[in-house]
């Protein structure tokens, strides 16, 4: 088993919290991991970028080659074009279909959307709509990283065990909270598919 995964959006969505519950899970999935990040402007709304490379093998080295990447998980759909170069043809993308419109040259959403739907092998779902039907727009990055579970490769269970064990310190309600909109975006990414 290995998976070359790319997350990406911008500061403050929550993507190296996505990378972190995932790392966890594949190690306690008994798999090696190697991470490696590069955070753009280090403030909100800034590029986030991380490479996640899962396998039963050791792992030579921590960056994606492109071409490469079996997962494209992006909180942006711009930021998710900007790495389709690395996209193997097989490869799958997982993107929220909200803009995050930070720039004033920003792409119109049919352009972007356009561009998307010429992929073979996407799940593209609002996930700031559903985090808000789940209980709390703040936990957008985690239904996201729900629609993700059918390509990860890591037992769903210890992705949810992964969840307790990082948000454990908020409380019960956050750790639920989670839980839940994990669920809601398996679900939606299950009927998609």
């Amino acid at each position: 088993m290995k998976k070359d995964i790319i997350l990406s959006g911008v500061g403050g969505q929550g993507i190296l919290s996505i990378a972190t519950v995932i790392g966890q899970a594949a190690l306690k999935d008994g798999l090696y991991m190697k991470q490696a990040e590069v955070h753009g402007m280090s403030q909100r709304g800034g590029d986030v970028q991380s490479n996640l490379r899962i396998s039963d093998r050791p792992i030579a080295s921590d960056l994606i080659p492109t071409g490469k990447c079996d997962l494209i998980i992006s909180l942006e759909p711009m930021e998710a074009l900007r790495y389709l170069p690395y996209l193997n043809p097989e490869g799958w993308l997982v993107t929220n279909a909200a803009p995050f419109i930070n720039i004033p040259s920003y792409p119109a959403e049919e352009a972007l959307r356009a561009e998307l739907d010429k992929l073979p092998h996407k799940i593209v779902l609002n996930v700031n709509e559903v985090a808000k039907a789940t209980g709390s727009p703040r936990v957008a990055n985690i239904v996201l990283l729900g629609a993700t579970i059918p390509f990860l490769g890591i037992d769903y269970r210890k992705v949810q065990d992964s969840i307790r064990d990082i948000f454990q310190r908020k409380g019960e309600d956050i750790v639920e909270l989670n839980l839940k909109a994990l669920a809601a975006g398996k679900e939606i990414a299950e009927n998609l598919m």
